[in-house]
């Protein structure tokens, strides 16, 4: 049974488990999108992750599949009622660009209401840090979609801490909607020192200091199992985690896995869940043995012990 997670200050519980369906549309096709999200709602899951702009990059994508896929599959489903959609803007297709400017969160708004086919979206996300859109306009904007109903929950995605602070300083100060959790790139190995993520934005200790001391404002983390490179020969480790502690954390990693005989995947969702602050990671399995695999997770309880092994892998003596 799928386990949930409080969102923000809200009421809102979510699957602890986030659906992340970037490829579906592009690099998956429509008939194995629908088993995966039919899977995953069996499970219990109902939390699903798409956004504006997937998969803009895969060949032949233009940045509307995703959310045209989910939309699709809500309508022959009829459960639209019983999920919990999160949409982002910001990270725009090519015609468009990066902004959050009131217009282009108006119109695109609109244009992700169409494709989901949905009245409403649950969560939207301010994509990435525009820093050259006023956030007053973009807070103000934002906050007029949930004054009219139209979004429930406002996030934001690749944001540094003192942004994220000061934007919810903004929401405040005028009584708007405030950002109520992040979504960022997280995985259990550590980037090293300088490295570079561009556009994107990875977690590090100052935003994981701010969620502690912020109970009401939860992280999600995005690309936690690097793409199958814990466990897939064919791929490599991305550069910018070849850190000095590297090796000494993969070979925890693997020592929790072995002792829970369970996969590494699995251990890294469950460190996420079971940490200080607790974490939601997104999933995004591209078929039904990734997702089963993937779902299992929720089964495992790491020990206190097992959490500080974990967390102080690789730190010096």
């Amino acid at each position: 049974m799928m386990r949930t997670v409080q969102l923000g200050r809200s009421d809102n519980q979510v699957s602890a488990l986030c659906l992340g369906i970037l490829q579906m549309g592009t690099r998956v096709d429509r008939e194995t999108s629908s088993a995966v999200l039919d899977a995953y709602y069996e499970a219990g899951g109902r939390f699903i992750d798409t956004a504006n702009n997937y998969s803009k990059w895969h060949e032949g994508g233009v940045g509307t599949e995703s959310e045209t896929v989910l939309g699709e599959w809500m309508k022959e489903r009829g459960n639209r009622h019983e999920l919990f959609i999160a949409t982002k803007v910001g990270f725009n297709r090519d015609d468009i660009g990066p902004s959050l400017s009131r217009e282009t969160i108006e119109s695109e708004a609109a244009g992700s209401l169409k494709r989901l086919g949905t009245d409403y979206i649950d969560l939207y996300y301010a994509h990435a840090d525009i820093r050259s859109d006023p956030l007053e306009e973009t807070l103000s904007a934002f906050n007029d979609l949930v004054r009219a109903g139209k979004v429930r929950n406002i996030g934001c995605s690749n944001h540094r801490a003192w942004r994220i602070e000061r934007a919810r300083g903004v929401s405040r100060a005028n009584g708007w909607a405030e950002y109520c959790c992040v979504q960022q790139r997280f995985t259990y190995l550590r980037p090293r020192a300088g490295a570079d993520f561009a556009p994107q934005v990875s977690a590090n200790e100052d935003l994981l200091d701010y969620c502690r001391e912020n109970p009401g404002f939860r992280m999600l983390a995005y690309s936690p199992l690097l793409n199958g490179a814990y466990v897939r020969e064919d791929r490599s480790i991305p550069s910018q985690y070849l850190g000095v502690d590297a090796e000494s954390r993969v070979a925890e990693i693997r020592r929790v896995a072995d002792d829970h005989g369970a996969t590494v995947p699995q251990i890294i969702y469950a460190w996420l869940l079971g940490g200080n602050p607790v974490i939601i990671p997104l999933t995004a399995p591209t078929r039904l043995d990734q997702l089963a695999e993937n779902l299992k997770a929720l089964d495992i309880e790491l020990s206190p012990e097992e959490l500080e092994r974990l967390d102080t892998a690789g730190n010096p003596a």
